[in-house]
């Protein structure tokens, strides 16, 4: 059992592990995230390589490379533990692994260290994230459309997510908000998106800093009536954004979605029982 059932699990996990293969992003950066691996150990790389081993055995770690490993796997053993996506899991471990081949490159030698940092600096700004292109419930608003939607109809709540593309916790939250706009969405509850990072006048309305420091992105904003209700995660003194994770148990219960929902449905439809009742004489009348 110990060994059928991993090998289980990969199967069941194959199409998606090909789906972040076949993507540029992914296979570049695991390339980039194992490049000292493979000049450390495959030969002929290895060869020319300088050792510290007693051996001088040029293909394999030293005492040192070995330290700086073992501390890198403590991190992200550290950090995953976080994580709520399989999208963060290996985002935290390409980050941390790239971090420690830059120290790892300039150890051995300052040419190599300064190669590394380039062709990692050239893949930031040539290869951007995939973004969620899956199925959701979601209206995308402009610096102009925002306001004048929420304030339309003072009956429908909105749930608005406040992003920007380039964010990592953006683009895990992407599929698990997308879930929750299929499964609540209904006349009296919507799901908004808003991309502050392209429109940053919004940011500046809605008090969302774009700021990496503030751990202010992603943010979600409860409007009832037209007006703020509730939003995560809550900003501090100091305007840095109050630990709190993303999860879709989380969003569920933090903003009451289960008697939200109820709530809205009820709202609309007796709403349109009150209009039908109306209607009816009237329309009697007409025909007498």
């Amino acid at each position: 059992m110990a060994v059928i059932a991993p090998l289980l699990a990969l199967v069941y996990g194959a199409p998606a592990l090909w789906r972040w293969v076949s993507q540029p992003y992914y296979l570049l950066s695991a390339l980039l995230s194992a490049s000292f691996l493979l000049i450390r150990k495959v030969p002929p790389m290895c060869s020319a390589l300088p050792s510290q081993r007693e051996d001088g055995n040029p293909c394999d770690f030293d005492w040192r490379e070995v330290e700086i490993l073992m501390f890198l796997s403590a991190i992200v053993m550290m950090k995953n533990r976080r994580s709520i996506t399989v999208e963060q899991h290996i985002g935290n471990i390409f980050m941390f692994s790239k971090v420690a081949n830059t120290i790892l490159f300039f150890r051995l030698d300052i040419r190599m260290g300064l190669l590394y940092v380039t062709l990692c600096l050239v893949f930031l700004m040539t290869c951007k994230p995939p973004l969620y292109m899956g199925p959701e419930h979601i209206k995308y608003f402009s610096d102009k459309t925002i306001e004048e939607e929420i304030q339309s109809d003072r009956r429908v709540s909105w749930i608005v997510e406040y992003f920007a593309n380039w964010s990592s916790e953006c683009q895990s939250f992407a599929p698990i908000y997308a879930e929750l706009s299929l499964k609540y969405n209904c006349a009296g509850l919507k799901f908004g998106k808003v991309d502050i990072g392209r429109y940053p006048d919004v940011s500046t309305r809605y008090n969302v800093s774009t700021s990496p420091l503030s751990k202010q992105l992603p943010t979600l904003i409860l409007f009832q009536g037209g007006k703020e209700v509730l939003r995560r995660p809550q900003v501090d003194k100091k305007g840095r954004a109050v630990s709190w994770s993303f999860t879709q148990e989380n969003v569920i219960r933090e903003f009451n979605l289960n008697e939200l929902y109820q709530k809205a449905k009820k709202i609309y439809k007796n709403q349109d029982e009150t209009e039908a009742e109306e209607n009816t004489p009237i329309e009697s009348k007409k025909d007498q």
